[in-house]
């Protein structure tokens, strides 16, 4: 059952475990939560607060790959990005797939692409790259940038 105000909720019900929390404006939020914490947020945002699950998108930043879970709560017109930096010496978190069916292909998508490991992913074949590309390469990763 979701409450008249979700983003409220959602605060409340991770206030200990959200490392940031962002305002862009009254209709766009964004949270930092900790990698461990991804399949608790999303059941809560999606099952008990009745956000509409939009796409996943991954960046590969110089600290880590960035998980973005988008959510809408679409008759509030408002939209929540939970970020998840996930490190690159141990690029794997839990799917959300098992939760939310729609997550299915976009985390595969990004594992693929840029080398993050979806645990308990209900179904991590290959998706988009050719049989023979070359296992540990991804095409979105960046090259360490070297001091010069």
């Amino acid at each position: 059952m979701s409450s008249p105000d979700p983003i409220a909720a959602i605060k409340a019900e991770f206030k200990d475990r959200i490392v940031s929390w962002e305002e862009k404006s009254p209709k766009r939020y964004y949270i930092t939560m900790p990698r461990e914490d991804i399949t608790k947020v999303a059941d809560f945002i999606f099952a008990k607060q009745g956000a509409r699950f939009i796409i996943a998108s991954g960046v590969d930043t110089p600290e880590a790959i960035e998980i973005l879970y988008h959510f809408a709560f679409d008759k509030l017109n408002k939209i929540l990005t939970v970020k998840v930096p996930v490190p690159k010496e141990r690029c794997e978190i839990e799917s959300i797939a098992p939760i939310i069916a729609g997550a299915n292909w976009i985390e595969r998508e990004i594992a693929e692409l840029l080398g993050v490991n979806f645990l308990n992913h209900p179904n991590p074949k290959r998706l988009l790259l050719a049989e023979d590309w070359p296992e540990g390469k991804y095409p979105l990763r960046q090259e360490p940038r070297s001091n010069r």
